[in-house]
């Protein structure tokens, strides 16, 4: 018998990490082809032959996932391997149809297959959706991490949108860093907090490598997950971020629920702005999946320059792109200082899109009010400067993590929220942390 033809479908994430951890030099499989949702412009380029090991010489080509079922039959495709996260069960069993109904077998990897081991401790950060609130809860870790003497790197789930080559290790410790790597907003949203905390992060293709190069610089590896996914390492402690203002999407998104089952710790996030049912549904069913983690809740109060600069203006908000596309999230933190902080009018941004953005909405039309802030590319980016700027608003009101204005040149009065984690009563992360590593 020939070697077993697959195909992965991915976003350029965890399909490129599942080859990397099991397929790349696994002579019983064939992978002929990548295909490539969520992320504009990641399809219709090659996965390059210095990653894919010595049995793909000439790389692997990456096709849009719409060309799935002609892939299946031009290749012969005998399985395929479902690789990306933050969607529906619904959706992941349609693709799972389609896929049998071409006559291939369809398969989603496990932990044992998927999560690397580590000669240092691992505290995982995941969640059960996308937006719940991973990126202050990883910062809120690391800092008592180092309050309690150690040296911590977060390794980021990847987000590699350019050339996966010269991306396979990224190590990110200053702006320039950021500059050097030509980052996308998506990917400063992620990496400028941490490195604003003196956090050192890693990023990029091959986990295996990125986690070995953390290891010689640090105490403890911080995985900073991605989406809804689940982490590439095997961990120590597993904290997963729950979200009530979705009640009972812990049960019903891939792979969330993974994360919820695999929780040392859940913290329900948001608690000061999410209704009292939604939170006891939340609760119940955290208790029904995973009775044995600890349970801490928490809030992630607004911190904006001047909050009286927002009082009677007409404001475009901006948030951060991937929670409110396929993320879902009607609103976050840009929209909530803005009615909390009195202004006049949240204007509608559609009418001011150009290109790119234009299309998001119309990939996304359930975004609405809210400006996504894509970026993932430099077109995208212009394109978000052209749409903010065409604006008819007095003030920019910023959700987002980052600076906006040191990548786009934005010709508004600007206000930027921030966020942090602040847990809720007992117990506090800082005893767990102190209980676990202390």
């Amino acid at each position: 018998m020939g070697r077993t033809k697959t195909l992965i479908m991915g976003a350029a994430g965890r399909d490129f990490h599942n080859f990397n951890v099991y397929f790349r030099d696994n002579e019983e499989t064939e992978v002929v082809a990548f295909t490539a949702t969520q992320i504009p412009n990641i399809d219709d380029r090659k996965y390059p032959a210095v990653l894919a090991g010595k049995l793909y010489p000439d790389g692997i080509p990456i096709f849009p996932e719409s060309e799935l079922t002609s892939l299946i039959e031009k290749y012969n495709v005998e399985q395929v391997v479902f690789s990306y996260s933050d969607v529906p069960y619904t959706y992941v069993m349609s693709k799972a149809a389609v896929v049998n109904a071409a006559g291939a077998d369809f398969q989603l990897m496990g932990t044992n297959r998927t999560m690397l081991e580590s000669s240092k401790p691992v505290v995982a950060v995941c969640a059960v959706r996308t937006g719940c609130g991973k990126s202050q809860t990883t910062r809120r870790v690391s800092l008592i991490l180092r309050e309690m003497g150690f040296k911590v790197a977060a390794v980021r789930h990847p987000m590699p949108y350019g050339d996966l080559a010269r991306q396979a290790v990224q190590r990110f410790e200053t702006y320039a860093d950021l500059d050097k790597h030509e980052c996308t907003i998506e990917e400063r949203e992620e990496y400028e907090p941490h490195i604003d905390n003196g956090v050192i992060v890693y990023a990029g293709v091959d986990y295996e490598a990125i986690l070995r190069q953390a290891e010689k610089e640090v105490d403890i590896v911080l995985w900073d997950g991605g989406n809804n996914d689940f982490s590439f390492y095997k961990s120590d402690l597993y904290i997963t971020v729950v979200d009530p203002h979705r009640p009972g999407h812990e049960l019903s998104y891939y792979p969330g629920e993974t994360n919820a089952r695999l929780a040392d710790i859940f913290i329900i996030n948001k608690v000061d702005t999410a209704a009292p049912e939604n939170i006891y549904t939340v609760r119940e069913n955290l208790q029904n999946l995973n009775p044995d983690a600890v349970v801490i809740e928490a809030a992630s109060p607004l911190f904006v320059d001047d909050p009286g600069a927002i009082r009677g203006k007409r404001v475009l908000v901006v948030e951060d792109g991937p929670t409110l596309t396929h993320g879902g999230m009607k609103y976050g933190a840009g929209w909530v200082a803005a009615t909390r902080f009195g202004a006049a009018e949240i204007v509608d941004p559609r009418p001011f899109a150009v290109g790119s953005i234009a299309d998001t909405y119309k990939k996304y039309p359930d975004t609405g009010m809210i400006l996504p802030a894509m970026g993932y590319g430099e077109q995208q980016m212009r394109d978000l400067e052209k749409t903010i700027n065409a604006s008819d608003v007095d003030l920019v009101v910023s959700g987002t993590p980052i600076d906006l204005t040191r990548i786009i040149k934005v010709s508004k009065p600007m206000q930027r929220v921030r966020y942090e984690l602040q847990e809720i009563g007992q117990p506090t992360l800082e005893d767990l942390l102190h209980q676990k590593f202390g």
